[in-house]
């Protein structure tokens, strides 16, 4: 065997020894989609979020997305008590969108019609948009909720 491979036009492929193989270090996905949770809990520096999922958000070669969903779930909560913040909402959703370099994703009338192909997993609106949005933009979604999982994406936690 030479050790060119097939195709290779005249490259070497160079195998290491055995027993010396490369460690492969772990890559933080390039674009992500944050749940709601997840994004509280970024910019609220809360130990819920795991290590994973915070050295996604933390690499300088990550892009970083924000639902309009999750704006209006978080609006809804603030509405009905169940959030507070010390600033506006809106100051408080624009103020983090730029200092974590997280670019707003809006919702789309094919992301929102895309739901109706969707198992019944889940029966929370909000999340099953975000994955509609996760399938049709390729984004892997950063979230804690199991429930997520089942569905044909990629989580990242």
């Amino acid at each position: 065997m030479s050790g060119r491979r097939p195709g290779g036009r005249g490259r070497v492929a160079r195998y290491p020894a055995p027993g010396k193989l490369p460690r492969v270090r772990e890559r933080a996905a390039a674009r992500v989609l944050l749940d709601t949770h997840a994004f509280l809990w970024w910019v609220g520096d809360d130990p819920r979020l795991s290590d994973t999922a915070r050295r996604t958000l933390i690499a300088s070669d990550s892009e970083l997305f924000l639902s309009t969903a999750s704006a209006w779930e978080i609006a809804i909560k603030v509405g009905l008590g169940r959030l507070t913040f010390k600033v506006e909402l809106e100051r408080f959703i624009a103020d983090h969108l730029q200092a974590n370099r997280i670019t707003p994703l809006p919702i789309t009338l094919e992301h929102a019609l895309y739901v109706r192909h969707l198992p019944d997993h889940h029966r929370d609106p909000f999340d099953r948009l975000l994955v509609a949005q996760s399938i049709l933009e390729d984004l892997p979604i950063v979230t804690g909720d199991r429930t997520l999982a089942r569905y044909d994406i990629e989580v990242v936690w």
